[in-house]
């Protein structure tokens, strides 16, 4: 989710390139509408056109479309956790950032039809699902949905939030599946694994602004200098699609992000290559300072990890061994 800076390099081969870039655009030009309200079980069951149910091959378009949240029943004993005017209202207010096309999958984005899909969708909804209550939708950016859930805006944030001790201080976390932070190159950057920030040195890196690879980056801004090399560059973007094209145009010579949706890209998008994870963080809902919903969330998600259900859509979105044994309110952060 980050944008492009110059790097001046260009991809190896010219084919790769447009391959790369008409991926891409293919990915932009997935874009839909939202009505903004997300009812629970909604998202998930379309495909696109031609698209096989099942985990897609590599630098293949196909959208998983199996069913894993329709059929989960609410549970009454969570129900009884809910604060008794969200009982009433029967809804909870999410803010998230809008993912158009697929650019965003595993984590989310919208099929031809406008509807919300992907891993963090399913989630959400199989938790709406257990707790008996709709999700009102309201988008964000992604800087600006942890603000909100501490002003009141938004009851629940949702927008692949890392625990850190700096959002710990101001919002409660309900983890869900742990991410990390990882790499991805076009396929005319030299390097085949990223291990060390200064591995970077002299590189374009482009990530999003606000998150936790920004904290990194940052933090690690020095390190090249103390080993003799030209520092790297950083590019923000909030966006991802308009990566995938700075890689296909060398105007980025690398993209740090999550690592379950670099790991996508790299099977779904031709002219990439995944380099490899330096660090992993849980991920979870925000929710107010102390607020209730913050347990309600975590058993919920533990709920959905005892029957299976948490484990359906994983494997639904391929990405099997991402997701967390147990669901936590504020685990101690490793950031």
């Amino acid at each position: 989710m980050t944008k492009h800076g110059h790097s001046g390099r260009k991809l190896a081969r010219v084919a790769a390139t447009a391959t790369a870039a008409a991926a891409a655009l293919s990915l932009l030009a997935a874009c839909g509408s939202s009505a903004g309200t997300d009812t629970a079980g909604a998202g998930g069951s379309a495909t696109t056109s031609g698209a096989a149910s099942g985990t897609p091959g590599a630098n293949s378009t196909a959208i998983p479309s199996e069913d894993v949240v329709s059929g989960i029943q609410a549970d009454p004993t969570l129900q009884a956790e809910l604060p008794a005017a969200v009982r009433g209202s029967g809804k909870l207010i999410l803010g998230t950032t809008l993912s158009p096309g697929t650019s965003g999958l595993p984590h989310g984005g919208q099929n031809a039809a406008g509807q919300d899909i992907g891993l963090d969708v399913d989630l959400r909804n199989a938790v709406a699902k257990e707790l008996g209550i709709t999700w009102d939708v309201q988008y964000g950016t992604f800087p600006t949905v942890i603000p909100g859930v501490q002003n009141g805006k938004f009851d629940v944030g949702q927008d692949n939030f890392g625990v850190t001790k700096a959002r710990e201080q101001v919002v409660s976390f309900s983890t869900y599946l742990n991410d990390g932070q990882s790499f991805l190159g076009g396929s005319g950057v030299s390097l085949s694994s990223v291990t060390t920030l200064t591995d970077l040195c002299g590189l374009t890196v482009a990530t999003s602004p606000g998150s936790t690879f920004q904290q990194i980056l940052t933090a690690g801004a020095s390190k090249c200098a103390s080993v003799g090399k030209k520092p790297y560059t950083v590019q923000y973007f909030t966006d991802t699609a308009p990566i995938i094209l700075g890689l296909a145009n060398g105007k980025v010579d690398i993209y740090f992000g999550p690592t379950l949706s670099l790991k996508y890209d790299a099977a779904h998008i031709a002219g990439t290559k995944y380099l490899g994870q330096i660090s992993a963080t849980p991920v979870g809902f925000v929710t107010a300072k102390n607020s209730p919903l913050a347990k309600a969330l975590t058993d919920a998600v533990n709920k959905l990890i005892a029957n299976g259900d948490y484990a359906k859509i994983f494997a639904k979105w391929g990405v099997t061994g991402t997701g967390v044994s147990t669901s936590q309110v504020n685990p101690i952060p490793t950031l």
